[in-house]
C-alpha cells in the first residue's frame, strides 16, 4: 500500500496534476499566472491596476507559489484552444498581412 509522504512542495505536484491534467499545462498555467502577479505586485503604488491581484491568501512570498496555490484552489484554470480555429485566424491573419504589403485592400 502506497503512503502519503510529505513533500518540500506545497499544495503537493499531484494535486496540482490533477487540476491541470499534465505537466505542460501546470508549467505553462503556472509561468503565466506567476509574471501576472510579479507585474500585479511591481505595480503596486502606481495606481494602473492593469493586473489581476493574487486570488488566495497566502504566508509565500515568491509568484510562483502564489500560483500554484491558486491553481489547487480552483481559482485559475487552463482553457482549451480549438487547434483549428486558430490554425484558420493565423492563415487569415496571414493573408491580410500579404494583402497589406502588397498595397491590395479588398481583403
Amino acid at each position: 500500500m502506497a503512503h502519503g509522504y510529505d513533500t518540500m512542495m506545497n499544495p503537493a505536484i499531484e494535486e496540482l496534476l490533477e487540476e491541470t491534467g499534465s505537466k505542460f499545462s501546470l508549467v505553462t498555467l503556472s509561468a503565466m499566472r506567476s509574471r501576472e502577479i510579479t507585474n500585479y505586485v511591481g505595480q503596486l503604488g502606481s495606481g494602473i491596476g492593469a493586473s489581476v491581484p493574487p486570488q488566495v491568501t497566502s504566508t509565500a512570498s515568491k509568484p510562483l507559489s502564489i500560483a500554484f496555490e491558486e491553481i489547487a484552489a480552483d481559482k485559475i484554470e487552463a482553457i482549451e484552444i480549438d487547434p483549428e480555429a486558430e490554425a484558420e485566424a493565423l492563415a487569415l491573419a496571414e493573408a491580410e498581412a500579404a494583402a497589406e504589403l502588397d498595397g491590395d485592400d479588398s481583403a
